[in-house]
């Protein structure tokens, strides 16, 4: 008679022949990363939001209750959780302004990772409401930071993105790296620059796995129309299609590191991969002034720039920001990340996208159901 370690060690048969696979038992799923996205609303959280489903994260974003919808980025991932429960990606009510539905939401999602994109990010504007800015992009940075520090010491290790900016360095000469000094010309810089060494605080005072990503400038045909590139390449659709005459603009010299959005949120994704937490300057490392991009754009659908652009003192800044270009070699080699797409590319993709919205646009103002509002 088979002793019951025999029994054992013979493994998937018995007396009475192999064992019925119910009695196998079934390997757990393995769970989905988490991650929570303040700004997903935005053009980098659209972007990184795309990013991190294709990875298989679940993701959760928090937007603030406004009367007009405002998740246009966003209408080709979302699924209504009424009409199915595989929804990854969900959307939940909350301000960088309201400490205590930060709190919440950290505390209930417990995510893997947060990243920060919330910002007041217009710089102009930011001249003309300084407070708010300030108490958005740095002490909003500050509350989400207490946040998860608060949820990583109850045991769930939660890793943190700032998202930072080229601004910062302002007036201090290109190129522009990690150990270069900041020297902020605007309201938004300067929070900005209270919102990098928050971070850095939080991480060397409580260990926290935070990372500053530097992102110079990056735009796709999602970025703001208010944002002068944006501004460019939507004019040019509305020029060529015959809805507008006359682009309005401030200081054309001055010289920007532009890249693609799509980009730089994988670099954002690969920072808080690493082993150990750290800061990086995000960029092409190659720097083109606003009339390039002028030239780029209104060239492209044959066009000469100078024809329609008219130079307006209201967009010249208080203080301005005359050449940022970034250096951007320890993201290179230590995250292994490197820009796809070229300046011309970038540009391209953004005046292909605003033709079609124009051609859209004309048809809507030649039926008469809209207003062309046309510019003089």
């Amino acid at each position: 008679m088979a002793s019951s370690d025999s029994a054992s060690a013979a493994g998937s048969e018995s007396n009475n022949g192999p064992l019925a696979p119910s009695s196998i038992p079934a390997a757990l799923p393995e769970r989905r990363k988490v991650a929570l996205i303040s700004g997903i609303t935005g053009q980098d959280g659209s972007y990184l939001t795309e990013f991190l489903l294709g990875k298989g994260y679940e993701v959760h974003g928090l937007i603030r209750r406004s009367s007009n919808f405002n998740t246009a980025r966003l209408d080709h991932l979302y699924v209504d959780p009424h009409n199915s429960s595989k929804a990854r990606m969900k959307l939940h009510y909350a301000d960088l302004s309201d400490a205590s539905s930060l709190r919440r939401w950290v505390d209930v999602l417990l995510p893997d990772e947060v990243y920060n994109l919330a910002a007041q990010s217009h710089v102009a504007v930011s001249f003309e409401i300084p407070d708010y800015t300030a108490d958005v992009v740095a002490t909003g940075a500050l509350r989400l930071l207490e946040a998860v520090r608060s949820a990583s010491s109850s045991g769930k290790p939660i890793r943190y993105y700032q998202a930072g900016s080229s601004e910062m360095f302002g007036s201090t000469p290109p190129p522009q790296s990690e150990s270069t000094p900041f020297h902020p010309r605007s309201p938004y810089a300067a929070a900005k620059v209270a919102a990098h060494w928050y971070t850095v605080n939080y991480r060397e005072a409580y260990g926290l796995f935070a990372c500053n990503g530097i992102l110079f400038n990056h735009e796709s045909p999602r970025r703001g129309e208010n944002f002068v590139t944006r501004k460019i390449t939507r004019a040019v659709g509305r020029i060529r299609v015959g809805l507008q005459t006359k682009l309005f603009l401030g200081n054309l010299s001055a010289a920007r590191d532009w890249g693609f959005a799509g980009d730089y949120v994988e670099a954002m994704w690969l920072m808080l991969q690493q082993d150990e937490p750290g800061d990086y300057v995000v960029a092409t490392e190659e720097s083109h002034t606003v009339q390039e991009f002028l030239e780029a754009a209104f060239g492209y659908v044959g066009l000469d720039w100078k024809d329609h652009v008219v130079i307006d003192r209201r967009y010249f800044r208080p203080a301005e920001v005359d050449s940022l270009k970034g250096d951007s070699s320890k993201a290179r080699k230590v995250l292994g990340w490197k820009p796809k797409v070229g300046f011309q590319e970038l540009v391209k993709m953004m005046v292909d996208q605003d033709i079609e919205l124009a051609k859209r646009e004309k048809v809507l103002v030649d039926a008469g159901y809209i207003d062309a509002q046309q510019q003089p």
